[in-house]
């Protein structure tokens, strides 16, 4: 039976995906940290390491001091490392700045702009408080992590001027009740980003990790796209770099193992929601939800349950570009 034209297409779509993995897909031991030096030097770049954290206290010192050491201390390749504080209730910001970093309180950045809670929230801020070209982002909870998640994920935006925007890939790393380790590519992104990717941006499908909380990114692109305040940041800058710039615009750097502290299924299902609301969209925009969503769970009450709402954010910060405050890096640089 010959293959019908729509199949012809969806299988070029795949095997653009699986192309772009074979060649945009590398390894942290592909970018040594000598060479990204002589990079960075020769162009002139600028490098701004972000941390947005909320009650991460247990974690926070190590990554930090860590990082300082190697990247800043040892090797002058990062220049600066900020900590957005997303109002934690516990010594995160304290813990991060004996350690070395500069913290600011994500409420206290442009608050004639107001403030939402999230994730997105924190790295939207940041681009008003750091100067680099090139900024890179690592979560405050990773409990099994190395500086080459930093000079991995630079190695293509430093030696690659096509290269807009950078997605760590690694194994996963789940310890169990019993203390077990074992590889989870994650509970999200497999149960609900890797579908969405496959039925509506096929284009997609090779990034491994497309929800990975380490990325690196260049100014000019983060300053340009909508940046949904909480969990969606990850899938949103994703899908809207594919769309502005096209799949060779995005590069992925294979980082090993990483572990990080792990959440609750009810949690995990907010966030689940928020991708949700981030791809619709994208898809039908009018069909998004806008302005204040819910999401009904049941806690366990005695024999039975109750219910327990919870508020979905679904607000997007406009592009930084156009808003008073966020200067372009070079202007920053002599502040």
């Amino acid at each position: 039976m010959a293959m019908s034209l729509d199949n012809c297409e969806d299988r070029q779509v795949h095997d653009r995906a699986l192309n772009w993995f074979h060649s945009r897909s590398s390894s942290w031991q592909d970018w040594p940290l000598p060479r990204l030096l002589e990079y960075k030097i020769r162009q002139d770049s600028r490098i701004s390491l972000v941390i947005p954290a909320r009650d991460e206290a247990a974690t926070i010192f190590d990554i930090v001091a860590g990082l300082r050491a190697a990247l800043m201390k040892d090797a002058p390749l990062l220049d600066e490392l900020v900590v957005i504080d997303s109002n934690s209730s516990d010594a995160t910001a304290t813990h991060a700045e004996r350690a070395g970093a500069t913290v600011y309180r994500a409420s206290e950045i442009l608050p004639e702009q107001g403030d939402y809670h999230g994730k997105g929230e924190a790295l939207w801020k940041s681009l008003f408080v750091t100067s680099g070209d090139l900024l890179v982002f690592v979560d405050a909870d990773l409990t099994e992590w190395g500086p080459h998640f930093v000079t991995g994920l630079l190695g293509p935006l430093l030696t690659s001027p096509a290269t807009m925007l950078v997605r760590a890939a690694y194994t996963r790393i789940r310890t169990g009740s019993d203390g077990s380790t074992s590889p989870d590519g994650g509970r999200v992104t497999e149960l609900l980003a890797r579908p969405l990717l496959s039925l509506h941006w096929p284009e997609l499908t090779g990034v491994v990790q497309p929800l990975a909380g380490e990325w690196a990114v260049r100014r000019g692109l983060m300053e340009s796209l909508s940046i949904p305040v909480g969990y969606g940041v990850e899938l949103s800058t994703l899908v809207d770099t594919h769309c502005l710039h096209g799949l060779d615009s995005i590069a992925q750097v294979h980082l090993g193992a990483r572990a990080h502290r792990h959440r609750s299924d009810r949690d995990l299902a907010l966030t689940a929601a928020e991708l949700l609301n981030v791809a619709q969209s994208r898809r039908t925009p009018s069909d998004a939800a806008s302005g204040v969503a819910e999401l009904r769970q049941f806690l366990p009450d005695g024999d039975w349950v109750r219910p327990h709402t919870r508020p979905v954010p679904t607000y997007e910060r406009p592009p930084a570009a156009g808003i008073s405050g966020a200067a372009p890096a070079s202007d920053r640089r002599s502040e």
